[in-house]
Parts: C-alpha cells; structure tokens; sequence
C-alpha cells in the first residue's frame, strides 16, 4: 500500500516488520509530501491520477513507482512510501493509503512457497523395496509356471497327458501371482497407520513439553515424520522468537571502574530453572544491585561519574516519551535504547519531555533541561551514536555511546579507567550480554560553530551524503572521556544454550537463519553457546558475484583439504551476499565451505531465501533437515524441511498451523528429537522389518510346497488361516514393537546424546538390512517347511487306521510358523514390558485356542469341513511336540548367536548404555565413554580441530565478538535528527496522536 498521508508530524509512521524479518526494531515510512494534506474524505475523493510501478516480485527492500496527479509533475515512489502486507502499524494512530498489490501479487505472498508432500525417508526406502518384492513376486509366479510346465511335459502316468497351450500359462501366471500376493505386508499399511497415531499421542501427551505457565502442549500435528526426528543432520532455526525471548533487560553496568549487578546474577539462578513466558518475566529479574545507587547518594568518590553516566543515558537517544494520565510510556524504535532509558527511570533519572529543540529529565527530584544541538546518527559502519548538548550550565558536551572498538580508538590520553572497563566488557561479553560504551567530551564553542559549518555543508551535499556526514561526525568525536558501559541481556528462552550444547553433542549441525542485523545474530549464536570466542569467524558481506565468487573461492583454497569436514569455524553471512552465493556459478562451492564450518549464520535474510537456504542442503547434501521458527517469515523454511517444528511464540500462530509439529520452547526440541525421534525410528523401523519377515516366512513356504505338488498351485494352509495369519495371530507384535519399544531409557538419551547417532546415522534401516532380514525369513520359511515335511516323509498311521493328508502337515507348519515369529519378535524386543510378554506369549495362546476350537465348528457352522478333527490328531501325535521344541530353535539359533557375538565383539556405545542400565550403574564408566565415543567416530561439538588453518582472505575475523547494543532505523527516509525535531511531547496533540502505540492494525 502506497502510503498518502498520517496521523504524526512529518506524515511519518512506524512498522514493525517481525513477520517479515523477524526483527523487533520497528520501521520508519514516510508519505508522499506531495499527497500529506490529503486527510479528509472530500479531499480523498477528490484525488485523481494514477500510479505506474514494477510488477509483483519478491524483494522486501525494493519498490520503484512513480505518481502521477493531474496538472502535477510526476512524483517517484520508493520503499520509504510503501507498507508492505504482514507489517503491524505501530505509534501511528491512522495512516491512509492507495493499495497497488493484492492476494499473490504482494511481496509477502511472492516469498511464500508451495507445502510440498513430505514423506520420510524410512517410508521412501520400504516403498522402493515393496516395488522389488513385487518384482520378486513376479519372478516366483515365472518360476512356478515353467516348473509346472516341465512337470506336464514330462508326464505322470497317473495324470494322463496333457496339451499346455498360452492360455494355460496366463491362467497358471494369475493363480501364483494369486498365491504368492500376501509375500506384499498389506496389513503393513494399517499397522503403520495404528503406531504412528499413538506415537503422536505420546508426544502430544509428554508432561515435559508441557508449557505450563501458558498451558501449551506439544502437538504432532501429522504422524508421517514421527521417526524423521530420530534423523535430523541439520536444524535450521530462526533466532527472534526462536532462541530469543524478544525481551531486552538490563543487566549489568561498569561506572568509573566499578561493576555493579553482579548480585542480579544470584536472583537468576531459580529463573533459569523456569519456563517463563515473557508476560510474566517483570522487572525483579532485570539490574538488582543497591549499591550503584548508595554510592551516589552517600557521597562516594564516584558520584560525579555516576551522575554524568545516568545523565548521558537519559539525553542521548531517540526515545519519545508520552504520558498516560501519570504514567510515562517510552515509544522507541530501538529495544535497547528502550531498556536503558527505562532502567535509569528505577534509579531517579527520569525522561519527562521532548520537544524539538529539547528534552527534559527529572534527576532525583529536581528538573534539568538539555538543548539538543545535534544529532549523530547510529549506522552500522559508525556502530555508535552521539547528541551534542547545551547543559543546564550553559557548557556545551557531546554524549556519545556505541561499540566498545569505535569508542576506545576516540579516547582521550586523560581518560580514566580504560583498562577496569575493558576487564568488565569481557566478562559481559563472557555472560552473552549486549553491551555499550558511554563516554563524553566537552567542548568549546570555537570548536562546535567550526564544525557546525562543516555540518552544514556536508548536508547539503548531493551526492554521498551520509558518507560525507560520518565523516564530518568523526571530525568532533574525539578526545572522549570514558564512564563506563552498560550490558543489556536479549534474554534467550530457557535452558536454550543447554540445548544448543546437547544437540551439538548429538552430531546435529545448526544454522541460524534470521532477518535481523549481523552483529545481533553474533551475539545471540555467542551467548547460546553456538558460537565461542576462539572460533574464527568467515563473513561474507559482498556486493557482486565477482566479489562473491572471489571470497568463497578463497576461504575454500584456505581450507584445503579440510573442505567438506566439520571445523571449528563460523561463517556468516547476509542476505545480499547469499543472492550471489546461491547463483549457479558459486552454489556449490559456497554449500562446501558452509558445510565446513561447525556454525553458520545467516543474516537479513527474505522468507525465501530461508526456504533456498533449507533447500539447498535438503538436495545436495541428502541428510535430513529440520527448521524451526515461530514467525509468519520462518513458514517458507518450515515448509521445505524434511520435518517443521514450529514455536507458539508472540508472532502469532502462522508457523505452528504450517508446521508438522508444534512446542513452546526451544529447549522441548531436545526431548522431542534425543528421546521421541530415537524411539520412534526404532519402532518404525522394527515394525516394518518384522512385519516383512513373518510374511516372507509364511507364504514363501507356499512356493516350496509348489515343489512337492507339481506346481499345481495347491495352498499347504487353510483359507481362514491364511487370512487371520496377519490379522490375529502375529498382529500383536508388531504393535508392541512399534508402540512399547525403546533402545534405552529416557534418562540415558539424554544423558548420552551422542547416542542420537545411532538412528541419525539410519545404519539400522537400509536396504542392506531390509534384504539380510528377507533372507533371514527366507532361511527360516526353508527351515520351517523341510523339517516338518522329512519327519513326516514316509507318512505315519493315526489310531483307527486313516493316515495324514497335505492340511495334516500344513497345520504342523503353520504353527511352527506362529511360535518361530513371535519368538523372534522376543529376540528382537530391547525393551520387555508386560505387553510384550502378552503380546509374543498370547498370540501362541490365541493361535492353539483358535486352532483347538476351528476343528469342531464343522458342521454346526458351515465353514472348513477339512479342518474337522485335526487338532485331535496332530496333538496326539508325537512328532508334532518334537517338532515343536526343535524347528523353532533351529530357525532361531543362527539370529541368537549371531547377536550375541555382535554384542561381546562389536559393542557399540547403545550396547555399554544398556549394559549400564541392566546392571543398575548410575553413570558409564568415563574412560569407557570415552572410547566407545571415539571408536564410533562420534564428532565431540565442543572440541576444536588439532589442525590450524591459515585464512589469507580479510573476511576471516578471529578477533572476540563484542555484541553492541543497537538497532536502530539505518538510512531512513528522514533523518533521526528531523523526526524527533518534529516531536513536541508538552502539546497535548502530540500526545494524542501517540496513544495508540501498542494496538496499531496488522496489515495482513
């Protein structure tokens, strides 16, 4: 929507873009001056002309338009003029506006994706081997037809001859396709289907993703990706939101040398502990530290600096003050300037007023007003602001506040306690803080109207205007005075470093995709622990593919042989740079060198470039991927990824009703992957290996009864018992396989998550192990056939003289069958619970029961004449109970012995886990830990390569990241100097025009 006139002075207005970039800092537009007195209905509907501007595209920070008025000259139109659809109006109280794209045609729409079917890569793996098998199943029924060929040709005496014509074939080709087709696990399907849903209950029911300060369960919103988060390789995460609370709190300070807040650490430790949701963290949790204030009231050599700093903090900023009866609201584009002007409010410093040429505070009772002289605006190559004032006094001083690196390089030779300083800014740094430098330098007034001539000047330069102002600003920001520095926490959601650690452990690679600025995006990733001060630091911040292609050629060389491993590296990167890095040319070198680095940060990205971000790893790399946001700008990238978690976070619901499954926190992605995603795949997994296994064992041996019967297509089996073979009597196990199993305990998961690599790794579901558990089936179908048919060979006489028929044998057979596979089911069980017991147990139960009741249902129910009996006589008969102790045996024996020389010869980390478990030890062992670690080549996330690599390129930064708090309005359509010149806050319009801060409507 172009942007015609509002409600505030300079017909400006503010955006919050979080649905767009994710970032918290809100926007500045401006309306065309041209169509500012545009404000009533008549004069609305009065306006006549048009508007020309380029077609739909997907870019947030471009619009080129032009409009045109009658009997007017034509009036271009920017990004400066143009609310974008998914923005919130904030601190305007009405805008008005002409609206030029709609539906899909609107750059929010334009970087939406298309939900792509997600399927996991287990179901991908058995579909293609259900595809083999049914070839396979072709090449029985080809098999069994030629052998019924050679049987006629060759004749039988007894049989006669017979003439085998085409027909004969298609028809033979139909029955065995027709006896062999249950070798295909339909019943596999619904048994799936049944698992996965009460898998998903689990997960919807597990307390300890409960959110209970907002009664938010996790939910799975679908049941096909459940064993996905047993193999996630990457995870995508957005920060705002995501890692982040979207809080900002002051926390410490250094004053004069001295650190004061310290003691606002112990009140944290119990927070820490808690979940708690931003509505209730309240200032109790923020600066708790008497002593700053007891220092200047009674009179401690420090007084004077504490004065200037609270002073300094409460003059030099953008904030606009407006009152609500007796309350002072702060309405800043800036969180963090927010915070701190707030904090020296607890303390006595009060921001009251605001006019154009002012700003009033109230310190410790008494009045002080500033004249503001000037404004040096914040930018991110200054990464400092300053405000030059006339005090109280009548002395003329400018404030100054910003990095700790611009500021030290402007310091005088006479300034003070420089080193102490620095000390406190490293253990803030340390703690993850945000931190700021305050400092001031007085001057004279030869000096300031020397230099105001060349402000002048250099503002009214037309072309490179705001380099030609930063240097001027440089010219007078010199010979500063330090007085300390402020740290103010981004707060992280709870147990968020804790869990960034652990998934590191668990050979997890994680990214962080963000709209906001770079040096935030460092100093979030430092102080969740993703990042640490010795690592190195790769940025790419570029403006051409040649620039583009150059630098990631050059870190790659840097690397050599080293590319494509894991290193103790951090590459970041913006989204200007990524337009580049994603073309064709640079794509894969560019994936190479991400992939090569243990971090990787992503920043000022569009939602789309999130979503090609995802991509580009989901097809190259071919590992399983999972993003995680909380925002409407993360649904692209939540949509993409193999499997999308999405947060119920303060951005409204857009990711989580996009995402496969939702939680409340970060840290529940711990559980839902270490614990639910590991169980999940091992009980998808089992389920579908065991459920081929008992069918291949079933109905191969119809193919080697085809043998004995002259491949007539005779079944060795009755029809209901073929039927129910699935349905009843081998349908308990696998429920409680896919349902009831686990590899280890919950505590051990997480305690050891280096376990994750067990499943992440998909060693125990491949097509090698798929066909190894065919051939098992295979061996045991031949076991479970041959043996019963040569103890019955010459036949045997039955009491009254009648002797067996084939359904004699296939009722010895199929029970051999039912007790060799649930037997097996217990040999596959890691996890014994009493529903395994009933489960492997009651379905032998079930299966002699129904067998003992089938034999005499004939002829009071019409069903199965040739059953009659037969439990009277196979009971009886004593090869039957020999057969019963030894067929099963043997089939298993092999599957026995196989397993335990694995586990005695071949113990894996899983196996000394379990060992612990079953002894009843509270911890392994740690030098046993640690060689079963390095014996599976476990990658350690917080142990540094032992190599050193030398980076040439003047991108690498292997200096300590200091994270500084700002993030302003850069380059806006006014400078910051001429909007808050044209606030006045002692007017009651201004005011007014202010109230509707917090319920601005949402553009969407």
């Amino acid at each position: 929507m172009v942007l015609i006139s509002s409600s505030e002075p300079q017909v400006t207005c503010y955006v919050a873009t979080s649905n767009l970039d994710g970032e918290t800092n809100l926007k500045l537009r401006q309306a065309l001056l041209e169509t500012a007195q545009m404000q009533t209905e008549r004069q609305l509907s009065s306006l006549s002309g048009k508007i020309e501007c380029e077609g739909p595209n997907r870019h947030f920070n471009t619009f080129i338009g032009t409009l045109y008025l009658n009997d007017e000259s034509p009036v271009p139109i920017g990004p400066d003029q143009v609310l974008l659809r998914g923005t919130q109006l904030k601190n305007t109280q009405w805008v008005l506006g002409i609206v030029v794209y709609t539906g899909f045609e609107t750059k929010f729409m334009q970087n939406s994706i298309k939900s792509p079917l997600k399927k996991s890569r287990v179901e991908k793996v058995t579909n293609v081997q259900i595809l083999v098998l049914f070839v396979l199943l072709l090449a029985m029924s080809l098999v069994s037809c030629v052998g019924a060929i050679l049987w006629n040709v060759e004749g039988t005496w007894y049989f006669g001859t017979k003439d085998y014509s085409s027909h004969s074939l298609g028809f033979d080709l139909l029955v065995f396709i027709i006896l062999y087709h249950n070798l295909i696990p339909i019943s596999l399907l619904v048994t799936l289907e049944i698992v996965k849903y009460v898998q998903a209950m689990f997960i919807n029911w597990d307390e300890d993703m409960h959110y209970k300060e907002n009664n938010i369960y996790a939910i799975a919103r679908t049941s096909n990706l459940n064993e996905e988060l047993g193999q996630v390789k990457y995870l995508f995460s957005d920060k705002t939101g995501t890692l982040t609370c979207n809080i900002m709190k002051f926390k410490k300070c250094s004053i004069a040398g001295i650190i004061y807040g310290n003691q606002s650490d112990k009140s944290d430790i119990d927070t820490k502990k808690l979940s708690l949701s931003p509505s209730v963290l309240t200032e109790s949790y923020e600066f708790n530290d008497p002593t700053l204030l007891q220092n200047f009231e009674n009179g401690h050599p420090t007084k004077d600096y504490i004065k200037e700093f609270l002073t300094l903090l409460c003059v030099c900023h953008t904030v606009i003050p407006e009152r609500d009866e007796d309350k002072i609201i702060y309405q800043a584009s800036s969180p963090d300037e927010a915070a701190l002007v707030k904090w020296v409010k607890k303390l006595g410093f009060v921001f009251t007023t605001r006019t154009p040429t002012s700003v009033t505070i109230e310190a410790m009772g008494e009045n002080f007003t500033f004249e503001i002289l000037n404004i040096l605006e914040f930018s991110s190559n200054r990464k400092r602001m300053s405000v030059i004032v006339r005090t109280p006094t009548g002395n003329l001083r400018l404030y100054c506040k910003g990095a700790d690196t611009v500021i030290y390089e402007r310091l005088s030779e006479d300034s003070l306690f420089m080193k102490e300083t620095l000390t406190h800014l490293e253990h803030f740094a340390k703690g993850g803080l945000r931190t700021l430098c305050v400092a001031y330098t007085d001057l004279t007034e030869e000096e300031y109207q020397q230099w105001l001539t060349e402000y002048k000047k250099a503002s009214s330069v037309i072309q490179d205007r705001m380099q030609s102002l930063e240097e001027c600003y440089d010219k007078i920001e010199k010979k500063f005075l330090l007085l300390g520095a402020t740290a103010i926490e981004d707060r992280l959601q709870a147990r968020v470093p804790e869990t960034i650690v652990t998934l590191l452990k668990a050979n997890i690679r994680i990214w962080v995709l963000t709209g906001d600025k770079q040096e935030t995006a460092i100093n979030i990733a430092y102080s969740c622990k993703l990042i640490s001060a010795q690592m190195p630091r790769i940025r790419l911040n570029t403006h051409s593919l040649e620039a583009t292609q150059q630098a990631v050629t050059q870190n790659c060389e840097a690397l050599g042989t080293l590319i494509g491993k894991e290193n103790d590296l951090a590459l970041i990167i913006d989204g200007e740079t990524l337009k580049y890095a994603l073309n064709f040319e640079v794509e894969r070198s560019f994936l190479n060198l991400a992939l090569s680095c243990r971090a990787v940060l992503c920043c000022r990205l569009s939602p789309l470039q999130k979503a090609e971000i995802v991509y580009l790893v989901k097809k190259h790399v071919g590992a399983i991927t999972l993003a995680i946001g909380d925002g409407a700008n993360d649904v692209g990238m939540i949509q993409m990824a193999h499997v999308g978690v999405g947060i119920s976070g303060n951005e409204g619901m857009q990711a989580t009703n996009n995402s496969d499954y939702s939680i409340a926190q970060f840290s529940y992605l711990e559980k839902l992957l270490l614990v639910h995603g590991a169980w999940n795949y091992f009980r998808v997994t089992k389920c579908i290996l065991y459920c081929f296994y008992k069918n291949v064992v079933l109905y191969i041996i119809e193919l080697w009864f085809a043998f004995v019967n002259g491949f007539s297509g005779q079944i060795i089996f009755e029809h209901w018992c073929i039927s129910l073979y699935n349905v009843i009597f081998t349908s308990l196990p696998p429920f409680t396989l896919g349902i009831f199993e686990q590899c280890c305990s919950q505590k051990s998961l997480l305690t050891y998550p280096q376990l994750y690599t067990v499943s992440q790794t998909g060693k125990t579901f491949n097509t090698k192990v798929f066909w190894f558990q065919c051939i098992n089936a295979l061996v045991h179908s031949f076991i479970l056939f041959w043996m019963p048919m040569k103890m019955l060979e010459h036949d045997m006489v039955l009491q009254g003289g009648h002797t067996t028929d084939y359904l004699f044998l296939g009722n010895f057979i199929y029970t051999y069958v039912v007790v060799t596979v649930c037997l097996k089911a217990g040999l596959d069980t890691l996890s014994w619970t009493k529903f395994s017991h009933l489960a492997i147990w009651g379905s032998i139960i079930i299966w002699m029961v129904f067998f003992a009741i089938y034999s005499f249902v004939w002829p009071t129910i019409p069903v199965a004449p040739e059953m009659t009996g037969q439990v009277n006589m196979i009971l009886v008969c004593p090869y039957f109970w020999l057969g019963f102790l030894i067929v099963p045996i043997v089939c298993l024996i092999l599957n026995l012995i196989w397993k335990s020389i694995k586990n005695t010869c071949n113990r894996t980390l899983l196996e000394e886990v379990r060992e612990m478990e079953s002894n009843r030890v509270q911890e392994l062992n740690p030098t046993m830990f640690k060689m079963r670690v390095e014996a599976k080549n476990v990658q350690m996330s917080l142990a540094s390569q032992p190599h050193k690599i030398v980076f040439r390129h003047e991108s690498v930064d292997q200096s300590t990241p200091y994270g500084y708090a700002f993030s302003q309005v850069e380059q806006a359509v006014i400078t910051q100097e001429e909007l808050i010149c044209s606030y006045d806050t002692t007017k009651s319009q201004g005011c007014k025009s202010l109230n509707k801060a917090s319920s601005g409507p949402n553009y969407e």
